[in-house]
């Protein structure tokens, strides 16, 4: 047998990929990618007869993707969705993975694609589309992927003092480095729990754990200290009123 994995989170697939091999070692992974449009193309080259999808990814996601895949290909989604739509999966009994995976529900998949058990396309395909036209909530970003020359660094979230805009990119301050993401400030912040993290600038992002003290100057200027960095972090007047003095 011949699997696939395109899932947009490298760890994630990684993860998968490393479990996979354990409890089905003939099973051979023969792609890993990243994106849906990179899915697609290796759901249509290769024709796997198995594929990992993850719903969510850059490019188009993997309800789309899932299209190019042949006739004899079966396919596994990848989903991040609550219980009531895990639910409508399984009485669609269409298969599925559900983020965080746990190693009893791999591995009952694992048995299931291993008995050759069918999955009710068309089925699984409408109720997909039905819960995608829904909006949800999207989990926050835990893991940023950063890009240092020819390496990629993972640098977890909470790992972050700040957050500082840098043009098109955005500064990534953690307690003992600066990187850059390519990513803007304003795309980031869209995917940042608002209570672990306030904006307190127009071009700056916090970490309210790393907040030790506001401190306010005679012109009413405020800026903060943090726990894990030296500098100083203005306040703009515009996001003053979170540090009012009482």
């Amino acid at each position: 047998m011949r699997a696939i994995i395109a899932d947009d989170e490298l760890h994630l697939a990684e993860d998968l990929r490393r479990r996979l091999t354990q409890l089905w070692p003939e099973l051979k992974i023969i792609a890993v990618v990243h994106d849906g449009i990179a899915a697609a193309q290796a759901l249509a080259e290769l024709k796997p007869d198995i594929a990992f999808l993850d719903i969510r990814m850059p490019g188009q996601s993997g309800l789309d993707a899932a299209r190019s895949a042949s006739v004899s290909t079966r396919v596994v989604f990848v989903t991040a969705y609550d219980d009531h739509a895990v639910q409508a999966f399984d009485q669609a009994a269409a298969d599925y993975l559900l983020k965080p995976v746990s190693d009893e529900r791999l591995e009952r998949c694992v048995e299931r694609l291993q008995q050759g058990s069918l999955f009710e396309h068309d089925v699984m395909l409408s109720r997909l589309q039905k819960l995608l036209a829904t909006p949800t909530k999207p989990e926050p970003l835990r893991w940023l992927r950063i890009q240092v020359g020819q390496t990629v660094r993972m640098v977890a979230v909470d790992e972050v003092c700040y957050f500082q805009s840098a043009d098109k990119y955005t500064t990534v301050l953690t307690r003992d480095a600066e990187l850059l993401l390519r990513t803007p400030l304003k795309d980031l912040i869209e995917q940042l729990d608002p209570n672990e993290f306030w904006q307190v600038h127009r071009g700056t992002v916090v970490k309210v754990k790393q907040i030790v003290s506001a401190h306010h100057d005679l012109l009413g200027k405020v800026s903060l200290s943090l726990k894990d960095r030296v500098e100083k972090v203005a306040v703009s007047r515009s996001y003053s009123q979170l540090f009012k003095q009482m």
